[in-house]
């Protein structure tokens, strides 16, 4: 088994990437405020930063998305992993239809009679968090466009670092089990009949039967899913608070289990809200996970994005028993040159 273990830092100077909606209490009836955990700790959803990445993945050359079907509340893709290249690493779930209201259901994958498919996502990720306290600021704006009193409304934006993890089971990437399980229960006759004629073989895989697409395929899909991390764009208010949203750090390395051994690399200085590398944990990672990774270990900081700490890191990679396994630049260049490492034959064995 193996896995992408990756750790990632936004710098958000003047943001408000996920909002919440109204807020009970707020001053005007129409203010937009920002997902927070408290009062002073800005967040963006999992399901945003996902939703970024499907769409920047949709960009890239050769990814194929999945169709997503509509019913008056319920929305639903293909479900059909063999072809749709997001299905397949982000996951589904659907159902047979009943409703007289299902729009473009003839045009859907077709699903075998009273079965229900779904699929564990082999990308993971966490919700990003900001590392530190930040200031939360209201401000205010209004509508002069026309006769009459100015309209107001009201806004919430922040200064934060927000951190995130991923994960990519690599051993599941391309991989449908065919079982009776919730999560693995990945194919019906009509998918099987695909695969077969998409050159799956059919084989076992910690102990279940599952469908396997060729190696090269796989390899390329994790490949172009990590181009488009590379060039990752979205977020909200963006007319008013465009934001980069390129990470500003990231760790990577392929692991030999689930666990992401980056997560305590960062911390908030106390009582501050500068983030700083936390030098104790990335030694001891490094002790503690050498035998575990599996790749080189991209670490990828850009300049100008908190210099005395980027210089602490640089100090902590010279002295790393594991330097000469470190790879370090610019975050877009460590990205690609993990997704180069997926594309070559010697990552085959990463994918067993």
């Amino acid at each position: 088994m193996a896995y992408i273990a990756g750790l990632m830092i936004i710098d958000a100077p003047a943001s408000a990437l996920n909002n919440a909606g109204s807020e009970e209490g707020a001053r005007t009836d129409n203010t937009i405020a920002v997902k927070k955990i408290d009062r002073q700790t800005p967040y963006v959803s999992a399901q945003a930063f996902r939703h970024w990445l499907r769409i920047a993945a949709a960009d890239r050359p050769g990814w194929v998305a999945a169709r997503v079907g509509r019913e008056s509340k319920i929305a639903y893709t293909d479900a059909d992993p063999v072809t749709n290249w997001d299905d397949d690493l982000f996951g589904y779930m659907r159902a047979p239809s009943k409703r007289a209201d299902a729009a473009q259901a003839k045009e859907m994958a077709p699903l075998e009679k009273d079965r229900e498919i779904t699929r564990v996502s082999p990308l993971r990720v966490s919700t990003l968090v900001a590392v530190g306290p930040s200031v939360i600021v209201d401000d205010f704006g209004t509508m002069t466009r026309q006769d009459g009193d100015p309209v107001p409304h009201e806004h919430q934006f922040y200064r934060a670092h927000l951190q995130g993890l991923l994960s990519l089971d690599l051993t599941s990437a391309g991989t449908f089990y065919d079982m009776e399980r919730t999560g693995f229960k990945n194919m019906d006759s009509n998918r099987r009949d695909n695969a077969k004629k998409a050159g799956c073989e059919e084989g076992s895989v910690r102990g279940q039967k599952v469908w396997r697409l060729p190696s090269g395929t796989r390899r390329e899909r994790v490949a172009t899913l990590l181009d488009a991390l590379a060039n990752i764009g979205g977020g909200a208010k963006l007319a008013l608070h465009y934001t980069d949203i390129t990470p500003a750090i990231v760790m990577l390395a392929v692991i030999q289990h689930g666990n992401n051994p980056f997560y305590r690399t960062f911390i908030a200085e106390s009582g501050k809200l500068q983030t700083q590398f936390h030098r104790p944990a990335f030694d001891e990672l490094m002790n503690v996970h050498k035998e575990s990774f599996l790749s080189t270990i991209h670490i990828g900081w850009a300049q100008g994005f908190l210099e005395e700490q980027r210089k602490k890191m640089n100090e902590a990679v010279g002295a790393s028993p594991l330097r000469d396994r470190i790879s370090t630049g610019h975050p877009v260049e460590m990205i690609r040159q993990l997704a180069a490492a997926m594309r070559s034959g010697e990552s085959t064995r990463w994918f067993d």
